[in-house]
C-alpha cells in the first residue's frame, strides 16, 4: 500500500474528517470552476440571444400584421410628396409661374406698374423667389387677385402689402398696391452641394 495512504489511515478520525471535507470542497471548486461555470456563461450567452431573436420576431410579426396599413400610409407619404413636387416649382419653370402671375393680374384687371424679380434666398432644399409688385386698379381688381394668386397650384405667398393713392373714380374705389410676391422652388443636388460648401467656414 502506499506510503501516504497508509500515514493518512493511521491519523486521528477527526484529522481523517478534515481531510476527506478538504478534498470534497477542492473537487466541488474545481467542478464549479472548470465545469459549472464555463456552461452557465454559455447558458447565459444563449438566453441572451434568445431574448434577442424573440423580440426581433415580435417586431416583424408587428411589421406583418400592419403591412397593409403601412401599404396604405406609404402610398399616401408618395402623394403627398407628389403634391408638394408639384407645388415647389423647379427653376425651369419659375418663368412660366411668374408669367402666370401676371396672367392672373392682367385678367383680374389690374395694371401692373412694377414686376422686379429680386435674389433668391436659398434654404436647406429650396430657394425663396422674391418679386416686388406694384399694381394698379379697383378694390374688387386686387382682392380677385390675391384670391387667384392663392388658387394657383403653385406656393406663392403675398406679404408686405401697402395702399396708396387711393381715390374714387366713376363710384369705384381705384388704389395703387405694392407688395411682394414670394415663391419657391426646389434646389438640385448640385445647388445643395455648393450651398454646403459656401456655408462651411474658411481654414
Amino acid at each position: 500500500m502506499d506510503p501516504n495512504v497508509e500515514k493518512i489511515l493511521k491519523l486521528p478520525t477527526k484529522q481523517k474528517i478534515l481531510i476527506l471535507v478538504l478534498v470534497l470542497i477542492f473537487e466541488a471548486a474545481a467542478l464549479f470552476w472548470f465545469l459549472y461555470l464555463p456552461k452557465y456563461s454559455e447558458l447565459t450567452a444563449i438566453n441572451a440571444e434568445l431574448t434577442k431573436l424573440q423580440g426581433e420576431i415580435s417586431e416583424k410579426t408587428v411589421v406583418a400584421n400592419n403591412l397593409t396599413k403601412l401599404q396604405v400610409e406609404f402610398s399616401q407619404l408618395n402623394k403627398e410628396l407628389n403634391l408638394a413636387l408639384t407645388e415647389l416649382p423647379n427653376s425651369k419653370e419659375i418663368p412660366s409661374l411668374l408669367t402666370s402671375i401676371t396672367t392672373v393680374g392682367k385678367n383680374a384687371g389690374l395694371d401692373f406698374l412694377t414686376f422686379r424679380p429680386k435674389e433668391e434666398a436659398s434654404r436647406d432644399f429650396y430657394a425663396e423667389v422674391p418679386v416686388d409688385i406694384v399694381i394698379s386698379g379697383s378694390y374688387y381688381s386686387v382682392a380677385n387677385f390675391f384670391a387667384a394668386v392663392a388658387s394657383l397650384p403653385r406656393i406663392v405667398n403675398i406679404t408686405n402689402v401697402a395702399f396708396s393713392d387711393v381715390r374714387s373714380v366713376s363710384n369705384r374705389m381705384m388704389m395703387k398696391v405694392s407688395c411682394l410676391a414670394t415663391t419657391f422652388r426646389f434646389l438640385d443636388k448640385r445647388e445643395i452641394k455648393d450651398d454646403k460648401k459656401a456655408a462651411q467656414p474658411k481654414k
